[in-house]
């Protein structure tokens, strides 16, 4: 599966966020509490929903499940006038991404698997330390086999 690199216009994002690891993952509660609350946002830019990903800068040099990062349940905005109460803003930076169109249900990570142990160190890119998310809409069914959703995966030219 080779990903489209594109090069990412800044985003402007409205949502909640949690410190979590892998092994004590609170992803289910993180948009369960989101979800609900949504109806909230104003000046969405589209249906889209992402799920953002901020790890620390050395998350990736020694794999470890029980390592926290923060993990943000999120929607586009226009605008972060009238940020609802318990809600935060977070700005998306613009830069270079590897976009992987994934197929299938979010509970296989056999994606990632393949994204970090086979096409990272294959290409000609490296990770950057910028955050990582996904996008998920129309076609976004949760836990569903046909599911369709984008992993969005920060690069850079390898020195």
């Amino acid at each position: 599966m080779e990903p489209k690199i594109i090069e990412l216009k800044e985003k402007h994002l409205i949502g909640i966020s949690t410190n979590m690891s892998i092994a004590n993952n609170e992803t289910k509660q993180l948009w369960g509490n989101f979800i609900p609350r949504v109806k909230d946002i104003k000046h969405r830019v589209n249906t889209d929903k992402i799920s953002l990903q901020e790890y620390p800068v050395d998350y990736f040099q020694v794999f470890n499940p029980t390592k926290e990062f923060t993990k943000w349940a999120t929607v586009e905005v226009s605008s972060f006038d009238n940020i609802p109460n318990g809600m935060n803003s977070f700005i998306l930076k613009s830069g270079l991404y590897a976009v992987f169109h994934y197929k299938g249900s979010s509970d296989d990570t056999s994606i990632f698997q393949y994204i970090f142990s086979e096409w990272i160190p294959k290409s000609k890119y490296r990770i950057d330390n910028r955050p990582h998310f996904e996008v998920l809409g129309k076609k976004y069914v949760n836990s569903n086999s046909n599911s369709e959703e984008e992993i969005w995966i920060p690069i850079t030219l390898k020195a």
